[in-house]
C-alpha cells in the first residue's frame, strides 16, 4: 500500500549577495553629471512674485535714478505707460523671459537653492495713481547726514568782528579797563558786547580780546550814562544777619533794603525803584555777630575800590574786649601777627576806653579782628564798623539804610 507523503514547505531562497560594482562602473558613475534639483513650485511662485515686485519698483523710481533709455513714456497727462523691457536672447537665438535674481534672506539664513519671501508689492497690471506719483520723495532710511540736510558753512554763521590785536602776552581788554579804573570787569564785558568800547579808534565787540598796554581806550558816552544810573546803598546792619548769601537759617542783610526801612532823614533825592535791587552786591563783609556800616553797590568801580586786592581804603571798628592786654600785646596787634601763614598789613590799634579798642585796617580777612585778639589773649564781645573810607556810619539807625550821595566818596 501506498504510504502517505508528508509535504514540507519550501525554504525561501536566500537573497544572493549583491556583487560589488566594478572599478569601471564606479568611474562611470562619478563621470556622470549631477543634475540640480528642480525648484519646487512654491519657490518658482516666490521668484515670479519677486520679479513682479522689482518691475513695479523700477516703474515708481524717481526720474533722477532712471537712465535716459529707460524713462517711462507718457501717453497722456497724468497717465504713465507700462515700462517696456527689451527681451533677452540666449545663445540659440530663442527669446528667454527675463527673470529676477533670487534675493537672500536677512543675515543669509536662506539655504542654497531657495529664495527669501518678498515684500508685498503692487499687483501685476496695476499702475500707480497720478496723485501718488506727485508726492515728495521721503529721505532714504539709511541716508547719510549730508543727504538728509546740508552742513552749515562759515558763510551761514553770523559775522563776528575780529579784534584788532591778538598777542597772548598782552592783557585782556576787560582787565585793562579795570586796571585803569574805568569800570569793573563785569561792566567791561557788558560795554564791549554793546559796542561801547574803542581801541585805537576801532570798535572792539569781541569778549576776550587782548590789547597792548599802551593802547588808547575810548568809552562811549552811553556807557557812562548807564554807569551813572547805578546806585550805592549804606545799611546799618543789625546782629543776626549775614552779609552775603543766606546760611545756617540766617537771612542775608539785603532783605532789609525795602522802602519802609529807608532812613527818613536820607538827604539824597533819589526815589526807590525795584531796579535798584538788581545786581546789588555787598562790598565787604560783616559776620553774623557784628554790626555797623555795610555797603551795597551796583557799581563795579565802587566794589573794586573798597575790596580789591590793591585797595587802600581804611575801615574803622570799635571793638569791646575782655581780658588783659599789655603794651607788648598792643604792639603785636599793630604789627607782627600772621593769619593762615600770611603776614598782616600794619594796623592802627588804640584804646577807645577801658573796655573798647579802636581798630583801623586796610584789609578785610575773614573774622580778622576776632582772630587777632585771640592771638594776644583777648575775647571779643562786640564789634561795630563805624567808617569806610571817608563815609561814616553817622546817625543812621540800626536796621535802616540810605543812598550814597553824589558828593560822597569813599
Amino acid at each position: 500500500m501506498n504510504r502517505p507523503t508528508l509535504k514540507l514547505p519550501k525554504r525561501p531562497d536566500r537573497a544572493a549577495p549583491q556583487k560589488a560594482p566594478s572599478s569601471r562602473a564606479r568611474r562611470a558613475q562619478r563621470a556622470k553629471p549631477v543634475q540640480a534639483n528642480p525648484q519646487p513650485p512654491a519657490a518658482e511662485a516666490r521668484a515670479e512674485a519677486g520679479a513682479r515686485a522689482q518691475t513695479a519698483a523700477a516703474q515708481t523710481e524717481p526720474p533722477e535714478s532712471v537712465p535716459a533709455q529707460a524713462m517711462p513714456r507718457q501717453d497722456s497727462p497724468g497717465l504713465t505707460a507700462p515700462r517696456q523691457t527689451a527681451p533677452r536672447q540666449d545663445s540659440s537665438g530663442r527669446t528667454a523671459p527675463r527673470q529676477a535674481a533670487p534675493r537672500e534672506a536677512v543675515h543669509g539664513s536662506t539655504t542654497p537653492g531657495r529664495t527669501a519671501p518678498q515684500r508685498a508689492g503692487p499687483a501685476r497690471g496695476v499702475q500707480p495713481s497720478p496723485a501718488a506719483s506727485t508726492l515728495p520723495q521721503a529721505t532714504p532710511r539709511h541716508a547719510t547726514p549730508a543727504q538728509a540736510a546740508p552742513a552749515r558753512t562759515p558763510a551761514d554763521l553770523p559775522a563776528t568782528r575780529i579784534p584788532p590785536h591778538e598777542n597772548p602776552g598782552d592783557p585782556r581788554l576787560s582787565k585793562r579797563m579795570s586796571e585803569l579804573g574805568l569800570c569793573s570787569r563785569r561792566e567791561a564785558d557788558e560795554w564791549i558786547v554793546n559796542g561801547w568800547v574803542k581801541v585805537d579808534g576801532e570798535v572792539v565787540d569781541v569778549l576776550g580780546a587782548r590789547v597792548p598796554p599802551q593802547a588808547r581806550i575810548e568809552i562811549d558816552p552811553a556807557a557812562l550814562e548807564h554807569q551813572g544810573e547805578k546806585v550805592t546803598i549804606l545799611l546799618h546792619k543789625p546782629l543776626g544777619y549775614v552779609s552775603g548769601q543766606a546760611e545756617d537759617g540766617y537771612q542775608p542783610a539785603v532783605v532789609l533794603i525795602r522802602p519802609e526801612n529807608r532812613w527818613a532823614d536820607d538827604p539824597t533825592p533819589l526815589r526807590f525803584t525795584p531796579g535798584h535791587l538788581r545786581g546789588l552786591a555787598p562790598a565787604g563783609r560783616l559776620d553774623i555777630d557784628s554790626t555797623g556800616l555795610l555797603v551795597f553797590t551796583q557799581d563795579g568801580r565802587v566794589a573794586r575800590h573798597l575790596i580789591g586786592q590793591d585797595s587802600e581804603v581804611e575801615k574803622e571798628y570799635l571793638v569791646r574786649v575782655e581780658g588783659e592786654l599789655n603794651d607788648e600785646g598792643l604792639e603785636r596787634l599793630r604789627h607782627g601777627l600772621e593769619l593762615d601763614g600770611v603776614k598782616l598789613r600794619p594796623a592802627r590799634v588804640s584804646w577807645q576806653n577801658e573796655h573798647q579798642l579802636r581798630f583801623v585796617l586796610r584789609e578785610g580777612r575773614k573774622r580778622q579782628i576776632r582772630r587777632m585778639c585771640e592771638l594776644v589773649g583777648l575775647t571779643v564781645t562786640g564789634l561795630k564798623r563805624v567808617r569806610s573810607g571817608s563815609v561814616p556810619l553817622g546817625r543812621l539807625p540800626v536796621g535802616q539804610w540810605r543812598y550814597l550821595g553824589r558828593n560822597e566818596k569813599f
